[in-house]
């Protein structure tokens, strides 16, 4: 996920350590005795600060999980976590550490889509594998000049074309929606991609977009653009944005009496969300995802109820998706019988019908996972799980 800022400087810094980083592939790196180090890249702090703080909370239930039988034979996979804060240019220092100092053999994270495509120069370069949890950008595992699949970049994720073709199907088939307006962050890799998906399949289903805007990352009044929106006369609002701006520009737009049904992508998926938009505002919205607490398999049932004994809170899809992402890391490592992230990487990419909680997983050509998607709708200030569509 998430929003480019200066990425093409954060691209050319990257490229600088290209040549040191590479010789760190090595079959001893990140093995200490009994302990394999992987790396957690994740926004600890800043704008997006609680998709890192779920992300990690995860991924320590995964470790926990993994280090009660070990791997290789019963040794403990530890944790060395760097924070993004939330920009791609520190994403791109932080696997720059990770990698020649921790000397991680794999990395988990970050979520956000620019910040994936970012550090991945480095950690391809490098010969380590980066999984992330919710980069569902494109170009995350696919270079989209020379269209090579990045050899070193994996996602536990579906990718933008596939979330904003769903809400599209939601939008037309469930809700009946005829005349949709757009809302982007103007800056978000994220959200342009799924609003272009979105557009392209509302318009085939029949429907008609009446108007485009945009706004910028740490906006805060949205009043004048919602004003011309309104004007517009839509009868469905796409959103794809982040729960930052997303809870203001749906508590201003609910304040100015537009009340029709609003709708995202997993970027609203925060508990920050209900506190920042108020419960009555986010009626009548709704938002696709990955996950939802509600899945009835044994599987999640047994991860949510030992999430909620260690946190007092349901999983979001962040830590979700993290959860599954760890797991998936050690399944490579055991089954390429080695902490050597080359052979990581070669396990990996044959990963086939993996059972998570947010799924099972295949990986296609593109490093990308076969999996369904779910609609959740706000009720009371509360997510409740409404449909799951498949791909």
């Amino acid at each position: 996920m998430k929003r480019v800022t200066k990425l093409l400087s954060v691209l050319a810094a990257g490229a600088v350590f290209m040549s040191a980083l590479t010789g760190c592939g090595g079959g001893s790196k990140g093995a200490d005795g009994d302990t394999i180090k992987v790396g957690g890249l994740l926004e600890m702090t800043g704008g997006s600060a609680s998709f890192g703080i779920s992300g990690k909370n995860g991924i320590d239930l995964a470790l926990k999980k993994i280090n009660e039988k070990g791997v290789l034979g019963g040794k403990k996979l530890s944790l060395v976590v760097a924070d993004t804060k939330s920009e791609a240019s520190e994403a791109t220092n932080g696997m720059q550490k990770l990698i020649s100092q921790d000397k991680v053999v794999a990395v988990i994270g970050p979520n956000q889509s620019s910040a994936v495509i970012a550090s991945g120069a480095i950690n391809n370069g490098a010969k380590v594998v980066d999984i992330t949890p919710m980069g569902t950008n494109p170009d995350v595992t696919v270079d989209p000049k020379t269209k090579q699949v990045k050899p070193y970049s994996f996602r536990t994720c579906f990718i933008d074309p596939f979330q904003g073709t769903v809400m599209a199907s939601f939008a037309s088939n469930e809700l009946k929606v005829k005349r949709a307006a757009i809302y982007i962050d103007n800056t978000s890799d994220y959200a342009k991609g799924l609003a272009q998906f979105f557009k392209e399949n509302f318009v085939k289903n029949g429907g008609q977009v009446v108007i485009e805007e945009a706004y910028l990352q740490k906006d805060t009044d949205f009043k004048s653009t919602l004003t011309k929106i309104k004007a517009a006369k839509p009868d469905f609002i796409y959103i794809p944005g982040y729960y930052q701006e997303v809870g203001l520009i749906v508590k201003q737009a609910r304040e100015m009496g537009i009340n029709v049904p609003m709708a995202g992508g997993d970027g609203w998926d925060s508990a920050k969300l209900p506190e920042i938009a108020g419960k009555a505002a986010l009626e009548n919205t709704f938002f696709s995802s990955l996950y939802s607490p509600d899945d009835t398999s044994d599987l999640n049932k047994e991860f949510v109820a030992e999430y909620k004994k260690a946190y007092n809170t349901n999983p979001d899809v962040f830590a979700a998706l993290a959860y599954d992402s760890t797991l998936l890391v050690a399944k490579a490592i055991e089954d390429a019988g080695s902490a050597d992230p080359a052979k990581i990487a070669e396990a990996m990419a044959k990963i086939k019908g993996f059972k998570g909680v947010s799924g099972e997983v295949t990986f296609n050509e593109e490093h990308n996972p076969i999996k369904s998607a779910v609609i959740i709708e706000h009720k009371d200030g509360k997510q409740t799980f409404k449909t799951k569509v498949n791909p």
